[in-house]
Parts: structure tokens; sequence; C-alpha cells
């Protein structure tokens, strides 16, 4: 048994302590999420649409994401195209026919066109099936999008535009930090079709 007794709370401290360390981060990726929400207007302008994958906590984050451009976020706008490339049926077929690496890339050679954007989620930037994923729509001609975490890994390399999250503990904070930047460029794309920022 451990002699330095934890108290409950203490481990809802550490996570906020956490934050407060990540918290100059995030701010400085002001750029970076400015020019994916350009990345995203152009797609929808041209016709196009989102194609999002992503691992366990991942995968419930690309489709978080691609629900909140289909139906809404805060305000009620016209409806988006984006689609979570998790349909069981394709990966465990995929996976099966052509193994677990190709599961999205498979999705994006069959769906991604030009002016398309395939948005990937990896904490750690190295999950194989991203990585194939990257590119296979780098060969298309789709626009790509990380969410990355740890140093980028080999993903930061395939990206039109790589957001990596700079953090080597849990990869919660990674994901958590994901999800408070791409809740922002939601919000940033009800502002742009309900005309609060110019398209």
């Amino acid at each position: 048994m451990s002699q330095t007794a934890r108290t409950p709370d203490s481990y809802y401290l550490n996570s906020l302590d956490d934050y407060a360390r990540l918290l100059p981060q995030l701010r400085s990726f002001g750029p970076q999420v400015n020019e994916i929400g350009r990345i995203m207007v152009d797609c929808w302008n041209g016709g196009g649409k989102l194609l999002i994958a992503g691992n366990g906590g991942s995968a419930a984050d690309a489709m978080h994401f691609a629900e909140e451009l289909v139906v809404r976020y805060h305000r009620d706008r016209r409806a988006l195209a984006a689609i979570a490339l998790l349909d069981q049926t394709v990966l465990t077929c995929a996976g099966n026919d052509y193994g677990y690496d190709a599961v999205f890339s498979r999705q994006i050679e069959a769906l991604g066109k030009p002016g398309d954007v395939f948005v990937g989620f990896t904490t750690s930037g190295n999950s194989a099936n991203i990585v194939r994923a990257f590119e296979v729509a780098r060969q298309q001609g789709v626009k790509t999008v990380g969410f990355l975490g740890k140093a980028g890994g080999a993903c930061k390399a395939l990206c039109d535009v790589p957001l990596v999250v700079q953090w080597t503990g849990s990869a919660a904070r990674i994901q958590e930090a994901h999800q408070i930047i791409y809740h922002s460029l939601c919000e940033y794309v009800d502002a742009w079709l309900l005309g609060d920022i110019p398209g």
C-alpha cells in the first residue's frame, strides 16, 4: 500500500493542473485553427465533404465532430457534409480482407475526391491506419488535417495542417485538447454560415 494516501479530489485537482500547463500551448494554435476553419469552409463552398477517422477515444471524437457538423452545434443552420469513417460493417470487412491498417484508407479510396478534406485523429501521431489514410488521401488530392499528439509522429509530415498537442502524459489530456479545438471550429462554422463572419 502506498504510504502517501491521496484524497479523491487530488486526482481532479491534478487534472486541472494539467490543463493549466496545456493552456499556453492551446492559445498558440490560433493560426492553425484559423487555417483549418478556412480549409473546411472552402471545402463546403466547393461542394466537398469532410471524411473523419480515429481509433478508440479518437474514434469517438471523429463521430462527435461529424455529428456537430451534420446536425448542429449551438445554432440552427444548414447541414454540412461530414462523414465519420466508422461503419462497423465496413471496418470489419476491410480489416478482415485487407488488414486493420487499411480500414480507413480503403474508405478514402472509395469516397475521397479532390476538394474533400480528411481529418485524422491520433494521439500518438503514429496509428498505422491513420498514417495509411493520410497517404491515400494525398494520393487522391484530398486535403489533410491532423489532430495529433506527442511530437506529431509519422502523420505530421503527411498533413497539410498538422495540429500537434505536445504532451507526454496521459493521452486523455490530448483528446480533451482536441475536443476544445474542434468545438471552437464548430463555433467558427456556425458564425460563418449565419453571416457573423465573411465566408
